[in-house]
C-alpha cells in the first residue's frame, strides 16, 4: 500500500509531521485495520493523537481511498459510527473504490454503503447528515448505486430522505433505467408509483424499454407498456425489439411480434425476427431455429400482397463471397445442407439492417474470419477483417477502439503466419497483403492528425493514439519481413507511406519520436499476444532511409544513439549486441551527433563502457563538434551571433 502525504494542515499540531516515516506508517496502519472492522487496532494505532491529528490523519488516502471509505464499503458499522462521531471526520469525502473488478472515483462514503447494500450503514451516514444526492465523478448518486445490486431497502430509504430518482449519470441512464437492465422488478415498480419518467432517453437516445430488451426481462417491459412506455429508436436507429433481436432474447421479439395494439411497425417486426436468426447462427449454431425466424419474416413481408415489403437490393460483396440474401421460403430452405451460406445470409442481414456504424455488423465480420482463421482458412479471414476494416474507417471516427482492435488482430495473425513459414503447410502471407495494412493504419494516424481538435487531448484519445502508433511500427515490421517478395513499384508505394509518417513527426505519449520507439523494448507490449519484439534494428534502418532525424530528442534529449545503446545492457546475447554495435554505426553513419548530450549531460558513450571499444570515436569527431563543446563548457553567448541553423547544432552539445 502506498500513501500520499500532506503539507501542514491549519489546526494540526506540528509534531505529527516531525517523523513522515512513523506518519506513514500510522497511515497504513489505520487504513489496513478499517479494511478488516478491527477497531481496536484503529484505536490503539491513533491513541497518541490529539483530535485535530486523527482528524487529518483519516482524510489521508491509501491507495486512492480512505479509512472511512473502506469501512463504508465493507459495512464496518463500529469503525464508521467511531470515525464519525469520536474522530470528527469528513463525512463526504471521496476515494476509489472497486465493485466487480470496476474501479469507480470519486465514490463518497454513502454510494459505497449503498452499492455494497449495508443497510444500517447507510443509516447511519444518512443521520449524521450525509447528502443523499451527493454523485462520484462520472455523476452516479447513491440511489442508482442501490438500484443497480437491487437493494430495494436502501432504495426505499433514500428516496424517504430526499433521494432523486430522475438524477441521472454522465450517459443519461436514470435509476429506473438502471433497474430494467438488471432485471429488478421490485424497484422498477416502486420508482413507477413515484411517477419516474418512463420515456426519458440517454445520452445515446435509449430509453428503459431499451434496458429491459437488451437484458431480457419481459415482465418489466410489460410494466412499462402498462404505464404508457413508448417505442423510440436509439442513436443507431435501433428500436426496443430489435434490440432484443441483437442481444437474444427472442421471448420479447415473439412477444412485441405477436402483439397488435402496441406502437411496433411491421417492417421493425420483420427485422427482428431477421436478426433473431442471425443470432441463432452466430451464437447458438442453431440453423434449424435461424430458417424458422427467417421464414416467419418471409411470411410477414408477403402476408398482404397489394404492399409487399421487399428487402432492399446491395451490390453482391467479394468477402461474403457475393451471396445474396434469400427472397423467399425455397431459397431459405436450400441452405439448410450448406452451412456456410446460412453465415454469410446473417452478415448480411446485419450490415442492412444494423448499418456499417453499428458495432455487432463489424463485430461478426470479424468472428467469423476468426473462426476461417482457426480452421487454417486464412485467405478468407483476410478478405472479411479487410471489409470490416473498410466498414469501420469509413463509418466511424478516427481511433475508434473497433478499428484499433480490427488493425492489432491483422498485426497478430500476420506475426502467426510469418512465425509458420518453415512449415510446409503454412499459408503464404505476400507483401503486398501486409502493407495494405500498415497503409490502413497509417491512413488511421492522418485521419486523426487531420481532425484533432485545438483543446488538449484527453486520456482516452491519447490511448488509443499510442496503441495505434504501436501498432504502425509493428506492422512496418512484417512488411519488411515480407518485402523479398514485393516489386519494386510495391516496395516504392511502402518508403513513401512510410516517409510521409516519418515527416509528419508523430510521436508516443511520452514524446518519442518513431525512431525511438523503433529502438524501445517497451515498444513490443501491444496487445494480449506478442507481435514482433522490440529494438528492432530493421525498423529504425528503415525510418532513417526514408528521412527520419538521428538527432531528433525525446523530453530528456536523449537523441536516438541515447536510445539504442542502453540496449547492450539489457542482453547478454551475443548477436543482438552486435546488432545494438551495427545500428549505433547506422545512427552515426546517418548524421547521428556523437557528443550530443540529454538533460543529464550524458553522451551514449556514458551508458554503456561496452560501445566504447566498438566505435572509432575520432571517425566521427567534427571540428564543429568540438567547437560547439568549446561554447558550451565556457557558457559563451552564442544566440544571434552564429548562423540560425547552428544555434540548434550547438545546443544539442
Amino acid at each position: 500500500m502506498t500513501s500520499k502525504n500532506s503539507k501542514t494542515r491549519p489546526g494540526v499540531n506540528h509534531n505529527i509531521l516531525n517523523n513522515p516515516e512513523q506518519v506513514k506508517t500510522v497511515q497504513n496502519n489505520v487504513f489496513a485495520a478499517a479494511s478488516n472492522g478491527k477497531l481496536f487496532r484503529i484505536k490503539k494505532y491513533l491513541q497518541h493523537y490529539s483530535r485535530s491529528e486523527v482528524k487529518w490523519l483519516l482524510t489521508q488516502e491509501v491507495d486512492n481511498t480512505t479509512p472511512l471509505i473502506v469501512a463504508c464499503r465493507n459495512g464496518y458499522i463500529d469503525v464508521v459510527n467511531y470515525f464519525i462521531q469520536h474522530c470528527g471526520v469528513d463525512i463526504e469525502q471521496v476515494g476509489s473504490v472497486t465493485f466487480d473488478k470496476e474501479t469507480i472515483e470519486g465514490a463518497p462514503p454513502l454510494w459505497c454503503a449503498a452499492a455494497a447494500g449495508h443497510y444500517s450503514t447507510v443509516e447511519v451516514l444518512v443521520k449524521n447528515g450525509a447528502m443523499v444526492n451527493h454523485t462520484t465523478f462520472s455523476n452516479s448518486t447513491p440511489l442508482r448505486a442501490a438500484c443497480f445490486d437491487g437493494h430495494y431497502d436502501i432504495v426505499k430509504y433514500l428516496v424517504s430522505h430526499g433521494a432523486n430518482i430522475e438524477l441521472a449519470n454522465r450517459h443519461g441512464h436514470t435509476c429506473l433505467m438502471i433497474s430494467c437492465y438488471k432485471n429488478h422488478l421490485a424497484i422498477v415498480e416502486y420508482l413507477l408509483k413515484l411517477g419516474a419518467d418512463v420515456n426519458r432517453r440517454s445520452v445515446r437516445g435509449n430509453t428503459a424499454l431499451h434496458d429491459c430488451a437488451e437484458s431480457g426481462s419481459l415482465d418489466i417491459m410489460k410494466l412499462l407498456l402498462k404505464n404508457r412506455a413508448k417505442m423510440a429508436e436509439d442513436a443507431y436507429g435501433m428500436s426496443p425489439i430489435k434490440a432484443a433481436a441483437v442481444a437474444g432474447h427472442t421471448n420479447i421479439v415473439d412477444y412485441l411480434v405477436a402483439k397488435s395494439d402496441i406502437n411496433v411497425t411491421l417492417k421493425e417486426k420483420i427485422e427482428a425476427l431477421e436478426l433473431s436468426g442471425a443470432m441463432f447462427v452466430d451464437k447458438k449454431r442453431d440453423m434449424q431455429s435461424a430458417l424458422r425466424y427467417w421464414n416467419r419474416a418471409i411470411d410477414l413481408r408477403y402476408a398482404d400482397v397489394s404492399r409487399v415489403l421487399h428487402k432492399k437490393q446491395v451490390p453482391p460483396v467479394e468477402a461474403y463471397e457475393y451471396a445474396k440474401e434469400a427472397e423467399n421460403a425455397q431459397e431459405l430452405d436450400s441452405m439448410i445442407c450448406e452451412p456456410d451460406e446460412m453465415r454469410m445470409q446473417a452478415l448480411l442481414i446485419r450490415e442492412r439492417i444494423l448499418g456499417p456504424a453499428h458495432p455487432d455488423t463489424t463485430y461478426y465480420i470479424r468472428y467469423r474470419g476468426a473462426v476461417y482463421a482457426d480452421s487454417g482458412n486464412f485467405h478468407r479471414c483476410m478478405m472479411l477483417w479487410m471489409y470490416a476494416l473498410k466498414m469501420q474507417q469509413e463509418s466511424l471516427e478516427p481511433l475508434n477502439p473497433m478499428t484499433q482492435s480490427s488493425l492489432l488482430s491483422f498485426a497478430e495473425l500476420f506475426a502467426y503466419m510469418v512465425e509458420q513459414v518453415n512449415d510446409p503447410h503454412s499459408p503464404s502471407l505476400t507483401f503486398l497483403e501486409v502493407f495494405t495494412v500498415y497503409e490502413k493504419a497509417a491512413w488511421e494516424l492522418f485521419r486523426f492528425a487531420e481532425s484533432k481538435p485545438v483543446r488538449p487531448l484527453c486520456e482516452k484519445d491519447t490511448t488509443g493514439y499510442n496503441r495505434v502508433l504501436t501498432i504502425v511500427l509493428h506492422l512496418l515490421s512484417l512488411v519488411i519481413k515480407r518485402q523479398c517478395s514485393a516489386t519494386e513499384e510495391e516496395l516504392t508505394q511502402f518508403k513513401q507511406v512510410t516517409y510521409k509518417l516519418v515527416k509528419r513527426d508523430f510521436r508516443e505519449k511520452r514524446g518519442l519520436p518513431l525512431l525511438h520507439m523503433a529502438l524501445s523494448d517497451t515498444t513490443s507490449e501491444v496487445g494480449k499476444y506478442p507481435v514482433c519484439k522490440f529494438p528492432d534494428h530493421t525498423v529504425a534502418s528503415c525510418l532513417l532511409e526514408c528521412g527520419a532525424n538521428p538527432n531528433d530528442t525525446d523530453i530528456d534529449d536523449n537523441i536516438s544513439l541515447h536510445i539504442a545503446v542502453r540496449n547492450l545492457d539489457l542482453t547478454t546475447d551475443p548477436s543482438e549486441s552486435a546488432e545494438v554495435i551495427k545500428t549505433v554505426k547506422s545512427l552515426l553513419h546517418h548524421g547521428a551527433h556523437f557528443d550530443s548530450v540529454n538533460s543529464k549531460g550524458q553522451t551514449f558513450l556514458d551508458l554503456s563502457q561496452d560501445i566504447r571499444s566498438n566505435i572509432q570515436v575520432m571517425k566521427f569527431t567534427t571540428l564543429r563538434c568540438l567547437a560547439s563543446k568549446l561554447i558550451v563548457k565556457h557558457g559563451i553567448e552564442y544566440a544571434g551571433h552564429i548562423p540560425k541553423r547552428l544555434e540548434s547544432f550547438v545546443a544539442l552539445h
